[in-house]
């Protein structure tokens, strides 16, 4: 097989670089969203539960292993979500932290696009507020 055809084959987990891409990119997130007058007062002091969490959504949501339902059951972000005041604002917020992040990690900007594309549905599928 071609690697023209296996590139064709990947996964978009494989795509973002598998387990390591997604660790890097969830390292990169954070400290974005911490940083955010809008999203930093969400989020605890401890962050670190919280980045593995997402660590495992992510794998999971880009075709990875389904980390975050094998331990945190069914996903259910929407119902996960609702405890937080989440607006249309702190969504694009929350979508621009991501896209710093893709970029900082150093995706090729169609994969960049893509992810951020794929991302679109869930941020704005939260917004309680």
């Amino acid at each position: 097989m071609s690697e023209e055809a296996k590139d064709h084959q990947k996964t978009f987990y494989e795509a973002l670089g598998g387990a390591e891409g997604i660790r890097r990119l969830v390292e990169s997130f954070y400290p974005k969203v911490q940083a955010h007058p809008l999203l930093g007062p969400l989020f605890p002091a401890d962050i670190t539960p919280v980045m593995d969490k997402q660590y495992m959504f992510l794998s999971q949501f880009f075709g990875g292993p389904a980390l975050f339902s094998e331990h945190h059951g069914h996903p259910m972000m929407r119902a996960r979500h609702l405890p937080f005041p989440i607006t249309e604002e702190r969504a694009k917020a929350w979508l621009g932290c991501m896209a710093q992040a893709l970029e900082e990690v150093g995706l090729e900007r169609s994969l960049q696009l893509a992810a951020l594309e794929r991302l679109k549905g869930p941020a704005y599928h939260f917004i309680n507020s």
